[in-house]
């Protein structure tokens, strides 16, 4: 790998996770549209960019050919679980919780590493194993010292890794630009059919604004593309360590925006956990690191973390 080659990687992965980093203001911009509807102009918008790159590519037929069978039903799942991930950190932003989704991305690989074990019966090495424990422990303090379940952290770490152990089973089947038109096919139904009823009830907020809302709902579809596009530049070019340390881009600037910009007001039992899940994180990155400057296999009682995905 050269040295150029690398820093383009690096680069891509800056500005693919800084970019979502800084959705919280996006998506704060387009109230007073709630989380369903902007989560279905999200999915119009990022399927009309799809389908008109894939007509200028000329491999909407490539694509259609390819989404059968069980690809096609795991990319069904994978979509429906990140189309919950999505809904989830709209309305976190919508009524001022972006902590609580900050929080979500923090715990995201812990989760991941769990899910490994449970579902995919890997063996983790003993960092992981403590990070894990951490982020156990991180969980339940949060519940007790906020007096219930952080079910908006919790459902974001969830959906979005199992959103990442789909993708892990299904491989690298799809590129990313099919991948994302596939999962958005999927969601469309839907999307059309939530736009329609709000537009038939008067309830959607389309024509608020003239022209500035309804351009910034239509932008939807580029502010989803560019970001999964650039990740999936980067993670061509740098190795899998490097983009892991780089995701906890967008948890810190989704808490600096929280806590600066949004004037959400964090609790300092909320502090404690966020501290928590930071030392299951310490743990991991510090396994993550010894793991690459081995530069060997590892041992049949050792596995990797799943591969970090794309995420909003």
């Amino acid at each position: 790998m050269t040295p150029q080659r690398d820093a383009r990687g690096v680069l891509a992965a800056w500005l693919a996770y800084g970019i979502w980093g800084a959705f919280p203001l996006y998506f704060h911009a387009l109230l007073p549209a709630g989380a369903s509807e902007i989560l279905a102009h999200r999915i119009l918008w990022t399927f009309v960019l799809c389908l008109v790159v894939l007509v200028l590519r000329h491999e909407l037929v490539a694509l259609a050919r390819q989404l059968r069978g069980r690809l096609a039903m795991g990319v069904g799942i994978a979509a429906y679980l990140i189309g919950i991930n999505w809904f989830v950190y709209v309305y976190a932003v919508g009524i001022g919780r972006t902590n609580e989704a900050a929080l979500g991305y923090f715990l995201n690989p812990i989760v991941t590493v769990g899910l490994g074990v449970l579902v995919l019966r890997e063996h983790l090495r003993p960092l992981q194993w403590v990070a894990v424990g951490i982020g156990a422990v991180a969980a339940l303090y949060l519940t007790l010292a906020g007096g219930g379940l952080p079910w908006i952290s919790l459902a974001l770490a969830l959906s979005f890794g199992g959103y990442g152990l789909t993708k892990k089973r299904l491989g690298a089947t799809l590129p990313a630009l099919h991948s994302l038109s596939a999962e958005t096919i999927f969601l469309l139904p839907p999307a059309v059919g939530l736009v329609w009823w709000l537009t038939a009830t008067g309830e959607g907020t389309f024509t608020v604004d003239a022209p500035w809302h309804p351009l910034l709902l239509i932008s939807a579809g580029i502010v989803t593309a560019v970001p999964l596009l650039l990740f999936a530049e980067a993670a061509r070019r740098i190795p899998l360590v490097t983009i892991g340390l780089i995701q906890f881009i967008t948890p810190v600037l989704q808490l600096i925006t929280s806590v600066t910009v949004l004037d959400e007001h964090l609790a300092p039992e909320r502090w404690v956990g966020f501290a928590i899940v930071w030392v299951a994180l310490a743990c991991l990155t510090v396994d993550s690191l010894r793991t690459a400057h081995r530069r060997r296999r590892p041992a049949p009682d050792e596995c990797e973390s799943l591969e970090p995905v794309e995420p909003l």
